[in-house]
């Protein structure tokens, strides 16, 4: 199913500065949140798909991501691969948004957004891609380097994976203390000192990981580039990140795009542009042409009489917008070669041409100027 539009599912415009995508926010979790909705799997989804729209659109690298490239951009084209905050869990949501709930938040949402929940470092990674990847998306799969869960103890940190409720905060991983003030009662809410608010208290330290319920090593993943990105084009890949101690929420993989150099074409934006050269004969008596595309051959028919300078415009066979605005062009500019080593007989019969009347240069209100054909490159 598509997504919708960030700014739709959050009902702001993008004008909407970040106290007003704040705001929006905060009503959309409250009316979606799962204690106010219990056992409505639906109210779970829009309140996820609200946390993912202010994930992005509360920060100022993402939205402008997102305004330029729209879902694509944040990776939302890449199918099962993963882009983007489509797969943040409710875990993920109380630990980095839930501030906003306010102090107590409903019923057990108190007790999620109170417990600490910790996250793994996000991971960088290069992603090399040839103009031929970058038309059509590519599947890349890369080995990374990295801490992954324990699996002597599932990630826990504790021998044979057991852990104790902690006594002193109930396993809510915070304290909360009254003191008596000139000014009444001040309530104050800290971390819990015996379990350093993971609300679990491990027994017996699992001796592979040491108990931090991560360890070195290695895992491949598959990547689902979208096509028509960019070099230096940033995706993130969300929970595919180093692991976190003690089971908590995995870090992001960003994958940076690196473009590889084409032996022929070179790219402008969305369109390619290839240089090609044509005898003199073939400029006056015109030929056929092979060029390369990023898919392989195609013909060109060069018309008699053409001149250096003259772009030919394929359509459609340039590189896909990464927002879906369509396809560039392939254009090929045309130059004429000139001799620079003739035998005699050449040059007698070039002698010849030179005072032939035809190869007087006559030009036409049909020739344009150097000005002119570049004003239409650029604006055409």
């Amino acid at each position: 199913m598509a997504k919708r539009d960030y700014y739709e599912v959050l009902g702001v415009d993008k004008n909407a500065d970040a106290a007003t995508i704040k705001k929006a926010y905060r009503k959309k979790a409250i009316q979606h949140h799962p204690d106010k909705n219990p056992d409505d799997s639906s109210a779970e989804d829009k309140f996820k798909e609200a946390a993912e729209a202010y994930e992005v659109l509360s920060d100022d690298n993402k939205k402008a991501r997102y305004d330029q490239y729209g879902h694509a951009g944040m990776g939302g084209a890449a199918g099962g691969g993963g882009f983007g905050g489509g797969g943040m869990n409710m875990d993920d949501i109380f630990s980095q948004f839930g501030d906003i709930f306010g102090g107590g938040g409903f019923g057990g949402g108190g007790r999620r957004s109170g417990r600490r929940v910790n996250r793994g470092s996000n991971l960088r990674v290069r992603v090399k891609l040839s103009l031929k990847d970058i038309a059509h998306g590519a599947e890349k799969k890369i080995k990374v380097n990295k801490y992954i869960a324990c699996d002597s103890c599932s990630g826990t940190g504790a021998e044979s994976g057991e852990t104790q409720t902690c006594t002193t905060c109930n396993g809510s991983g915070h304290v909360t203390r009254v003191q008596q003030t000139f000014l009444g009662n001040m309530q104050t809410q800290s971390v819990c000192p015996s379990c350093n608010g993971d609300g679990q208290i491990i027994k017996h330290k699992c001796k592979k990981c040491s108990g931090n319920g991560v360890v070195k090593g290695e895992e491949v993943v598959t990547l689902n580039i979208p096509a028509g990105v960019e070099d230096g084009m940033q995706l993130s890949v969300s929970g595919k990140g180093n692991a976190a101690v003690r089971g908590g929420i995995n870090g992001d993989m960003i994958v940076v795009i690196e473009e590889l150099p084409h032996d022929e074409l070179k790219r402008d934006d969305n369109n390619l542009l290839y240089d090609h050269y044509i005898s003199i004969p073939d400029a006056v008596l015109g030929t056929t042409i092979e060029i390369p595309t990023v898919d392989g051959k195609a013909k060109v028919k060069i018309p008699a009489g053409t001149q250096a300078g003259k772009v030919f415009r394929l359509r459609g066979k340039g590189l896909p917008s990464v927002d879906y605005k369509g396809t560039g062009d392939l254009l090929v500019n045309i130059n004429v070669w000139t001799p620079q080593d003739l035998n005699d007989e050449e040059t007698k019969i070039m002698e010849k041409l030179q005072k032939s009347e035809s190869f007087d240069p006559k030009p036409t209100s049909k020739d344009k100027s150097f000005f002119d054909r570049m004003r239409d490159y650029f604006h055409n």
